[in-house]
């Protein structure tokens, strides 16, 4: 048997399916979504290794909200920039994340009983562009509990959901 010529309107079908991925990559590209890949347990049991997260970029996150934000470099600082808010994939990529939960905003109290690192801070409030980030699982976070303050404008995004590793989608 000879395979003849595909039928037009599977060919159709098959355009407009690859229009509608190409439609929804810059749909999301616009929106500010990323896709980021959970690495380590510092958010056990909630988000495990390899599980991956849509992150949306854009408005301040709320208390007890997951985020994913900028690792420090050594000594608390960073070695570029921070990310800005129209960069795409390539402006994401190359850095390294963290995820974890947004324990105190701007103008919140400090909280000293729960961050060992802000015990001695002078200030009762979380400074403007400051923010303070947990992981849930504390014994190996890596955290505001070792540093301190995170820049507010290190902060990637609010996790919006996320896909279990091993899963198909």
């Amino acid at each position: 048997m000879t395979a003849g010529p595909v039928p037009r309107p599977r060919l159709r079908r098959a355009a407009a399916v690859a229009a509608g991925l190409a439609l929804g990559a810059a749909v999301a590209l616009t929106r500010g979504l990323v896709v980021v890949t959970v690495r380590g347990t510092s958010m056990a049991p909630a988000f495990r290794d390899g599980d991956r997260v849509l992150v949306r970029r854009g408005p301040r996150p709320a208390v007890g909200q997951v985020v994913v934000a900028e690792r420090p470099a050594g000594g608390g600082t960073w070695p570029a920039p921070p990310v800005g808010p129209g960069a795409g994939t390539a402006g994401v990529r190359g850095r390294d994340w963290l995820i974890k939960r947004v324990a105190a905003l701007p103008g919140d109290p400090v909280p000293r009983d729960r961050v060992r690192s802000l015990a001695g801070a002078p200030e009762q409030r979380v400074p403007p562009g400051k923010v303070v980030l947990l992981g849930d699982n504390g014994r190996v976070s890596f955290d505001s509990r070792d540093v301190g303050y995170f820049p507010l404008d290190r902060v990637l995004g609010t996790v919006v959901t996320r896909s279990p590793r091993g899963s198909s989608s």
